[in-house]
């Protein structure tokens, strides 16, 4: 039996209405469900980063986006420009939509397309006003069965376990649960309200499913439904595709790595006359899918140019840092600089994972095995820690 940490404040994860005061201004995330972006609403967050912020937007684990710099009482004219984007379409559920979704679904491997999916579960978390007391750190994916998203500490999630059998996982682990494509996105809203039901029953303080006494279980036993043995769940892999990829229709998409997560509100407004929609992901990269071939080479280039990052093997894939110096008054270093001038010096080891923080809460860090490079008063310490998830 696992034992539920008692949370002694509730969930204080910001979103696009309810800032967070930063040392750099009022820090806003915006909620993309399945980190789907239409060229459209490209263009209106890189006017918003221009207009309102500091210019640029950050990836996060979950493949939302973060806009710093804000000035106080911005909020308003943010949400208003996001809303007429349909970017926000819930005030009351904005900071709930956190939904992961398998990368190139639909145009490249897995046993489906789950972009139905994302959009139908996202109208159902908005339909559902109980719903909307879910904590922020709420996490839903929505796995084709490439295996990618699954390991990624979701709360709930579907995977594909072939073209006609889908199963529900719960805080990482296979319910037993089974379901079909076309009934899929029900048996994940019912999850989601009995997570939030047994979360009441144990006192409304957790945040997340795994803090609860055997939590897992408990959602499953609420739930009705066939049932199987439970099989061995894919683990979170450490990086996501680079590079071009080929789609089953022939076309190209190209998967390009954000050096520390960070778009300009130049690179967005690019990314937006490449394609009519992209992808972001949490491994802090964006797709431009669907590009006719004799694009590919051309919009490699134009992007490289702005510091996309294209070469699987550049450590750029396999480092990452918290907000540092000067946005986090709690940071003790500029670790942001500091890493770029590592990965410019070569100094990053071969294959290993590196996360920069600024101090001991180590924001940021990726799941799985990371060496962290922790800044203290007497310099960085490097060493392993145990792993701790992110909220993004």
């Amino acid at each position: 039996m696992t034992s539920s940490p008692a949370r002694l404040r509730a969930d204080a994860c910001p979103g696009a209405l309810q800032t967070h005061s930063a040392a750099d201004g009022e820090l806003a995330r915006v909620r993309v469900p399945g980190g789907l972006l239409t060229a459209g609403q490209l263009r209106v967050l890189a006017g918003a980063a221009r207009e309102l912020g500091d210019g640029a937007l950050e990836l996060t684990s979950r493949g939302n986006l973060q806009l710093r710099g804000l000035a106080a009482g911005s909020a308003a004219a943010l949400g208003d420009r996001l809303a007429t984007a349909g970017l926000l379409p819930s005030e009351s559920h904005e900071r709930v939509r956190n939904v992961l979704a398998s990368v190139l679904t639909g145009r490249s491997g897995g046993h489906l397309d789950v972009r139905p999916w994302v959009a139908a579960f996202d109208a159902g978390l908005r339909a559902d006003p109980a719903l909307a007391a879910l904590p922020g750190r709420f996490l839903a994916t929505l796995d084709d069965g490439r295996g990618d998203v699954t390991g990624l500490g979701g709360d709930v999630g579907l995977l594909a376990l072939d073209p006609g059998t889908v199963a529900l996982t719960l805080a990482g682990s296979d319910s037993g649960l089974r379901t079909t494509p076309a009934t899929a996105v029900d048996l994940l809203l019912a999850a989601t309200r009995a997570l939030l039901a047994e979360r009441a029953a144990q006192g409304g303080t957790a945040w997340r499913l795994a803090e609860l006494t055997d939590g897992p279980a408990r959602v499953a036993a609420r739930l009705p439904g066939p049932r199987a043995a439970a099989v061995p769940l894919p683990p979170a892999p450490a990086t996501g595709p680079v590079g071009a990829v080929t789609q089953r229709d022939g076309r190209t998409a190209l998967v390009g790595v954000l050096p520390l997560g960070r778009l300009t509100a130049a690179q967005a407004d690019l990314l937006a006359g490449l394609a009519d929609d992209v992808q972001l992901t949490p491994w802090r990269s964006v797709v431009v899918p669907d590009l006719a071939e004799d694009r590919v080479d051309d919009a490699a280039v134009d992007l490289h140019r702005t510091g996309v990052v294209f070469d699987a093997e550049s450590a750029w894939t396999r480092v990452t840092a918290c907000a540092g110096r000067p946005g986090c008054a709690k940071s003790l270093a500029d670790v942001r600089a500091d890493a770029a001038a590592a990965v410019a010096a070569g100094t990053v080891p071969d294959g290993a994972r590196l996360h920069w923080a600024g101090c001991e809460r180590r924001c940021g860090r990726p799941r799985g095995e990371v060496l962290d490079v922790v800044a203290t008063s007497e310099g960085y310490r490097v060493g392993r820690a145990l792993p701790q998830s992110s909220a993004g």
